[in-house]
């Protein structure tokens, strides 16, 4: 009897303890900008952008960022291909979002490179 009682209650504290450490997956918050170039043509201008971008990998808020331009796929109706330059933020939740819109190096970022672009969409999203 020692034996299946000493069975029975290690599968439940197994169970149990697997169930507690099961944590709900955590719903990023991914932030996804398109910048359309003041001088599309300039290859100065697009460097600039990118190493603006670069910094802003130091907030630290930021958990991953992807910084992008515009990749030569087949043409087709649904791809906007207007845009030159793009960066994907991935942040834990909205608070660390409105963080990062409000750190210094955000701010900076926008002040010193705004002057390079005549348009920018920003795509907000969390996972479902």
């Amino acid at each position: 009897m020692k034996r299946r009682r000493f069975i029975t209650a290690s599968a439940l504290l197994g169970f149990t303890g697997f169930s507690f450490g099961m944590r709900p997956k955590k719903k990023q918050l991914l932030h996804h900008v398109f910048f359309w170039l003041k001088n599309p043509s300039s290859e100065a201008d697009k460097q600039e952008l990118l190493s603006g971008l670069k910094t802003l990998e130091a907030i630290p808020v930021v958990r991953q960022i992807h910084i992008g331009l515009l990749a030569s796929t087949e043409p087709r109706e649904v791809v906007d291909t207007s845009w030159q330059v793009s960066e994907l933020l991935y942040f834990d939740n909205e608070v660390d979002q409105k963080i990062y819109q409000d750190h210094p190096i955000h701010q900076a970022f926008v002040k010193n490179y705004a002057h390079l672009w005549q348009k920018v969409v920003v795509y907000d999203m969390v996972e479902v």
